[in-house]
């Protein structure tokens, strides 16, 4: 079924002004170098994602905002301000440095329930100039052990009811060397574990961050493995502005939103944009420790009065299938704008999202390798339902042939290719093959095929390194 554009209003007539006004000319004169001056660098060369995400509002207005709101399955409130997160982090980085002797570059595994601790111990790592390697919490022993292994991870966060699940194959990780544990339940440990809380107590609250390169690796996230042996994919510090930049503009993310990214912090999007993509824009982000409840997750966003909701396709579909008489139950007038990515999103989910919410959901497109938003629809454009977008500025996208080496004109299905202009080819992306280029110049996702990334016939690690890519208006 084919479904009507849904137009938006003018620039003018938004009661928010999008932050991206005209996306022709922003994508003609984009440059990460302005990017870049937005933020707060060591020098030239150096930077640090929890720096900027955190501590640069400390010296600014911003130091007593809130920056994390957390719910928990029970009800109970707890928030943090950008000064509470930096001086706990920096407690946490002590933690790792002195007290574990962790050094720069090695390897901090977490495994844990959304709990306030995995914020803050993925902040202090990143400022200790270790890399974050954040695990789903439902994942089992082997997902576990394959991923451990395979980065030789050598401390590891998690709780005593996860440690429980995945004790037997500890012994099997011999570049493991310890295991702390968040008892935020209070519950029994054995006598030689090492708790969180004591180590934190004991900790000073002032702390050098490491002035990490922008090259330094920061963060290995694992693709799903849905569709084969998943793979971890680095990203180095200085993706941090890609975070930023595509938070501002495709989430349109202000001053006085609040932010609310359902995801969870064990895949890419809720460390992207459950992080440091709203942290970075300096922007209160509320979290519920809990998993998907219709009526639960309705109240949250009334409760409390969400502006901008990030969230699943799959999530999305859940909704609908409970009803629509539920949500008419809830006031949703503080809701400003959504978006949606995980998988594609069917049409019949942007429509109904204008049915319930009085807005459309905005789709968008990425993956693990990528880091942040690669293609996507915007606050200030209209919506053909079942298209991912048009590329993100300083991105250049196209559709090639079987060959990989022919551009499809409008209308033919063929593999989605992402241009970095620094290496000067093709970064193939066969997780997000089969996508097609209609007339209207946006790009729709077909299917998935497998999980290799190429340039051209050969195999190439993809880190963050694509954002530096100058822009070519291919699309538009």
């Amino acid at each position: 079924m084919k479904y009507p554009t849904i137009t938006k209003d003018s620039f003018e007539q938004h009661a928010v002004k999008p932050n991206l006004p005209d996306y022709h000319t922003m994508y003609r004169e984009f440059s990460w170098d302005t990017v870049s001056n937005d933020l707060d660098w060591f020098d030239k060369e150096h930077i640090n994602i929890a720096h900027v995400a955190i501590d640069t509002h400390v010296a600014t207005d911003r130091r007593n905002k809130k920056a994390l709101v957390w719910e928990s399955k029970k009800g109970k409130v707890e928030e943090y301000t950008f000064l509470d997160l930096s001086r706990l982090s920096n407690k946490f980085a002590n933690v790792l440095v002195k007290e574990l002797g962790v050094r720069q570059g090695d390897r901090v595994f977490f495994v844990l329930e959304r709990v306030p601790e995995i914020f803050i111990a993925i902040l202090g790592t990143l400022k200790a100039g270790a890399i974050i390697g954040p695990l789903f919490s439902a994942f089992g022993p082997d997902a576990v052990k394959d991923r451990l292994a395979d980065s030789e991870a050598k401390v590891l966060i998690t709780s005593p009811a996860l440690k429980k699940k995945i004790i037997e194959i500890l012994p099997e990780l011999p570049a493991l060397q310890k295991v702390i544990l968040v008892n935020r339940d209070k519950g029994p440990v054995d006598p030689d574990d090492v708790l969180y809380e004591t180590m934190m107590s004991n900790a000073s609250d002032s702390f050098d961050t490491v002035k990490t390169h922008k090259e330094d690796y920061a963060i290995i996230h694992y693709t799903s493995g849905t569709t084969g042996k998943p793979k971890g994919a680095a990203h180095v510090h200085q993706a941090v502005m890609g975070h930023y930049a595509t938070a501002r503009y495709v989430l349109d993310l202000h001053e006085e939103d609040i932010y609310w990214c359902t995801a969870d912090p064990g895949w890419v999007t809720g460390t992207s944009y459950g992080m440091f993509g709203p942290w970075s824009n300096g922007v209160t982000q509320v979290v519920y420790e809990g998993g998907f409840s219709a009526k639960y997750w309705y109240g949250f966003l009334e409760r409390m009065k969400v502006s901008v909701w990030y969230t699943a396709p799959t999530a999305i579909r859940m909704l609908m299938k409970s009803g629509d008489e539920l949500p008419q139950q809830y006031c949703f007038d503080t809701l400003r704008y959504m978006c949606s990515v995980g998988e594609p999103l069917n049409p019949e989910a942007v429509v109904w999202g204008v049915k319930i919410f009085g807005k459309a959901f905005h789709d968008n497109w990425w993956q693990t390798e990528t880091g942040c938003i690669q293609i996507a629809n915007y606050p200030i454009q209209d919506i053909r339902p079942g298209s991912m977008g048009r590329p993100f500025m300083g991105v250049t996208a196209t559709i090639l042939d079987d060959h990989y080496v022919k551009e499809l004109p409008p209308g033919e299905e063929g593999h989605l290719a992402l241009m970095a202009g620094w290496q000067g080819g093709w970064f193939m992306y066969h997780t997000g093959g089969g996508a097609v280029t209609p007339t209207t110049k946006s790009i729709d996702l077909a299917q998935r095929l497998d999980q290799r990334s190429k340039i051209l016939t050969n195999i190439f690690p993809i880190a963050s390194h694509i954002l530096r890519s100058e822009p070519e208006f291919f699309y538009s």
